[in-house]
């Protein structure tokens, strides 16, 4: 079964021979093996390279464990560049390596090499990863499999793959799994066994029962604003601990260093400044986040920002929570600030979006509730409505380009059209 990494693929292909060690991150299982090792080594190959001139080296195969000690595998690679031809040195699992971090700054001396690596140790499981290469590390970072990616491998509806999707989200192992139980067994385990263990080793916690209370607090309210002091008080009223904003602050830095959660911030479209907190976190697959419930929430709406989120972030978009303020007369006819929430505000370079998700819009008040915040922002830019239940995508009276939600996750020009 062949799915599409194009994305992830084309960035590679785009930063070969920059003079820089191309590291691969992302959560575990998101299929950062299968890009290097199979889609970029088929790609070299096409492009007519030599397969002697392809080091390709799985460090966590039990027949390259003498790769492991840093010594042999500097002399290993050195003893394999036999000409002056460009090399290329592809590492899988580089954390099994001591000092790997020295042994890859290593090869960027050898003039003849682009050295393309990945890990899935907690180093490589955070965003500082990059520090460890004194400036000439170059992320390409791979999230979980995106609608379009699934449905390119999914042998269905695209109505049908929305259900599967919504429901197991898109890490690439669950297509191996034919029934339910088993797609919920591997998201569960996985969970437990895999993130939540690696963001504990990492930060060397050791009272992990309130990091994992946060979780589910956090999973059952996808998209929701908050911050560490209301966290820190619902942990009072609701699960009966005191556990101090400081403490959530930080347990908060560690979901979003690993990549297992993201923060949106929110800015004032109109004062053109960001606003500190509170702050919306989604989860980077929305599976994980419901085996985080046992499945026990299945409200789509909120599923659907979190997809729609997560995709505008695939498609390299920075991606804050708008916040339009505006004055209206009250009852006794004074003026009153009031704001309203524009669920994205997305830049790319010169590109800007205003988008709002609604799961439907069956009648006018829920168009006017919708596009309320949109219609007050005085810019040219384009404002769009993300709906799923919606016929065509189309511009109405109001200017607001009204987009269905197959045609947003299945073109990726789709907010340009």
């Amino acid at each position: 079964m062949e799915i599409n990494r194009d994305l992830y693929l084309n960035k590679l292909i785009r930063h070969k021979h920059n003079g820089m060690i191309k590291v691969i991150t992302g959560i575990r299982r998101c299929g950062k093996s299968y890009l290097l090792f199979e889609l970029f080594y088929r790609h070299l190959l096409s492009c007519g390279i030599a397969d002697d001139h392809i080091i390709k080296i799985a460090l966590d195969d039990r027949k390259n464990k003498h790769l492991r000690d840093p010594d042999a595998l500097c002399d290993y690679i050195h003893s394999a560049i036999k000409d002056d031809e460009m090399y290329y040195i592809l590492l899988d699992e580089v954390q099994f390596v001591d000092e790997f971090e020295d042994v890859l700054n290593s090869f960027l001396h050898i003039k003849n090499a682009d050295t393309y690596v990945t890990g899935s140790n907690a180093k490589f499981l955070s965003k500082d990863i990059i520090t460890e290469f004194r400036g000439r590390g170059d992320q390409i970072h791979i999230a979980p499999l995106s609608f379009a990616e699934f449905m390119s491998a999914y042998n269905g509806s695209k109505e049908d793959g929305w259900k599967e999707y919504i429901n197991f989200g898109g890490l690439p192992k669950l297509f191996d799994f034919t029934t339910e139980e088993d797609k919920v067994n591997y998201l569960k385990n996985i969970f437990t066994e895999t993130y939540i263990k690696d963001i504990k080793e990492r930060n060397a916690i050791r009272n992990d029962a309130e990091l994992e209370e946060l979780l589910d607090i956090l999973a059952s309210a996808i998209g929701a604003l908050t911050n560490p002091k209301k966290l820190s008080d619902t942990f009072k009223t609701v699960k009966q601990v005191s556990i101090s904003p400081e403490t959530i602050k930080k347990y908060l830095d560690y979901f979003v260093d690993s990549f297992l959660i993201e923060q949106a911030v929110r800015y004032d479209i109109k004062g053109k400044k960001y606003i500190g907190t509170p702050l919306k976190y989604y989860f980077t697959d929305i599976g994980l986040r419901n085996a985080r419930l046992n499945f026990r929430q299945s409200e789509e709406t909120h599923a659907m920002e979190n997809i729609v989120y997560n995709e505008l972030k695939i498609r390299g978009f920075n991606v804050d929570v708008g916040v339009v303020e505006y004055y209206s007369q009250n009852e006794n006819k004074r003026s009153q600030l009031n704001s309203a929430e524009v669920d994205f505000v997305c830049n790319l370079s010169d590109k800007r979006y205003y988008i709002q998700v609604a799961y439907s819009i069956p009648t006018k008040e829920k168009l006017v509730q919708e596009q309320n915040s949109l219609i007050r922002i005085n810019d040219s830019f384009k404002k769009i409505i993300i709906v799923k239940d919606l016929s065509r995508s189309h511009y109405n009276d109001d200017g607001v380009y009204m987009l269905n939600l197959y045609d947003f996750l299945l073109n990726p020009n789709s907010l340009d059209l």
